[in-house]
């Protein structure tokens, strides 16, 4: 039996062309489905096949253009096929929306990343499947397994075809990217350097200190996401002035809000790698933007699932 025929899966709306990949890596098509509105706006889900006692996956990323609508989609989907009956529901999840509302920093605000883990098993999600969550506590969050799956491997693959290693320092964004540069880093075996970003006073420009010697070498930022792009070039700009020759950055998710890729071509970095997380907006990414997929990274991650499998070694080798 291939696994076409033990398998179903099925797309929402935010990045249909990732979707089909991710199915074309699996050697399948997507399930049958429809999705639309009604007038009111109201999302409609009807699923066009058989489900019963099926292995599901709904992928969904849920940011731009409309993180709100990308998560009553999916939980429409999840729904539908937990009342068709369908085995295990596994949301395949590329961007996590509402990640960076993950605590309560500030009195009186919701931990919305909180409100939408429950939602989704309220909705009748048995799994989850994630890649990169902005902050790794998200896991906590939920109370049916979820499967982390990291970029590194991706990032890695491009950093040895393109970059030359000899005089390059893994820098990170500041000091929450920390573990996820030393991460990196371990793996090319490269120093790591911190941006150090702090106010002085509220409302005022942040200020920028590098930690590390980062003066005559190349630098390779890791991120995961990039939103407006003013944080990210301010760190460029300081990383500039302290004497860095070559930038490379590389960001899991490009939300990439109002004007973002065109501040990040006019800045002074030499390249930014993202991937198709969200919808790429291909038309504006210019000269110094290019994509790399995680189709094959997230059909991995299905297919070791489906085999009742370990998601680890994809990432550990």
């Amino acid at each position: 039996m291939s696994i076409g025929e033990e398998i179903l899966v099925f797309s929402g709306s935010a990045n249909y062309e990732l979707s089909k990949s991710i199915a074309k890596c699996l050697g399948i098509n997507l399930g049958n489905m429809q999705l639309r509105r009604f007038a009111d706006g109201e999302v409609f889900v009807q699923i066009d096949e058989t489900v019963r006692n099926k292995d599901t996956y709904v992928i969904q990323s849920t940011g731009r253009p409309s993180s709100n609508e990308n998560w009553m989609e999916l939980y429409c989907i999840i729904d539908a096929l937990k009342r068709a009956s369908a085995k295990r529901i596994t949301a395949v999840i590329p961007y996590y929306g509402y990640s960076r509302q993950d605590r309560k920093n500030e009195p009186r605000v919701p931990i919305t990343a909180k409100l939408v883990a429950n939602l989704l098993t309220t909705a009748g999600a048995n799994r989850v499947l994630a890649l990169e969550l902005h902050a790794s506590q998200i896991q906590g969050f939920f109370d049916i397994p979820v499967d982390h799956m990291l970029s590194k491997n991706v990032f890695l693959d491009k950093i040895y075809k393109d970059i030359d290693l000899s005089n390059a320092i893994i820098v990170s964004p500041d000091i929450g990217g920390v573990g996820r540069s030393r991460f990196i880093a371990k793996a090319l075996n490269l120093d790591i350097a911190i941006i150090d970003k702090r106010r002085d006073r509220a409302n005022e420009c942040e200020i920028m200190n590098i930690v590390g010697d980062v003066k005559g070498k190349d630098a390779i930022i890791i991120d995961d996401i990039i939103d407006t792009g003013g944080t990210l070039i301010k760190g460029i700009n300081a990383l500039k002035q302290a004497g860095m020759n070559k930038i490379y950055v590389f960001v899991t998710h490009a939300v990439c809000s109002g004007d973002a890729y065109e501040r990040i071509n006019s800045s002074p970095v030499d390249k930014l790698y993202i991937t198709d997380s969200l919808q790429v907006m291909k038309d504006r990414l210019g000269s110094k933007i290019e994509v790399l997929s995680v189709d094959q990274v997230i059909a991995d991650a299905i297919k070791c699932i489906h085999m009742e499998q370990s998601i680890s070694v994809l990432f550990n080798n």
